[in-house]
């Protein structure tokens, strides 16, 4: 998905007059690292150097930074013009403890930013269904909801719809627990332009 937005985004952007671009490759020559400026706006994209607390949540005890099935252990994606402006922060995560002792550390830890609430995909488990600011675990609309868990589908959730700290379980096996953290930040003006279509 980074790669994909990252090129669509550069090509897009070199036509535009004033555009500076710079790529920073890793030891095996792969692109980690892309910075797109221009009078209008930019793209910014950094792999693997994003930690539990750049997302805003602390690291469970014990786990360690894994890669996904893509191989990307974390990212850091900025898209702005002007007032508009995207991010997308995400770290993957492995440890031996069982899912039940993550979801729990979490649930706690996510309690910070206000309600949490449970997710099974787009349905909510439990209560809240909803935190106070509006959050929910439906994709509806399809812009303002990111699909982050593989496997288990379970989530849990805190904020706003501008403003997400997300803990989803990306695999649970007998001999631990992949997850992954996100902090997602959206355009201002999504929650009440949302409401308003309701």
């Amino acid at each position: 998905m980074m790669k994909v937005l990252a090129a669509a985004t550069a090509l897009s952007l070199t036509l535009v007059a004033g555009c500076r671009i710079q790529v920073d490759k890793n030891k095996d020559g792969q692109e980690k690292n892309v910075k797109i400026d221009t009078p209008l706006g930019g793209l910014h994209v950094r792999a693997d150097q994003t930690s539990a607390a750049d997302v805003g949540l602390p690291a469970y005890p014990g786990a360690h930074i894994a890669p996904d099935k893509d191989g990307d252990k974390s990212a850091d994606v900025h898209l702005g013009f002007g007032e508009w402006q995207l991010r997308v922060k995400v770290v993957t995560y492995d440890t031996s403890d069982s899912q039940d002792k993550v979801v729990a550390f979490y649930q706690k830890a996510l309690g910070r930013y206000g309600d949490v609430i449970r997710c099974d995909g787009n349905q909510p488990v439990g209560t809240p269904t909803a935190t106070q600011e509006g959050l929910t675990c439906s994709d509806d609309k399809g812009n303002s909801h990111v699909n982050i868990s593989d496997d288990s589908g379970l989530s849990l959730r805190a904020g706003s719809r501008h403003h997400q700290h997300i803990f989803a379980i990306k695999k649970s096996t007998d001999t631990g627990t992949q997850f992954s953290l996100v902090e997602l930040e959206l355009p201002e003006g999504i929650d009440r332009k949302e409401s308003e279509s309701n």
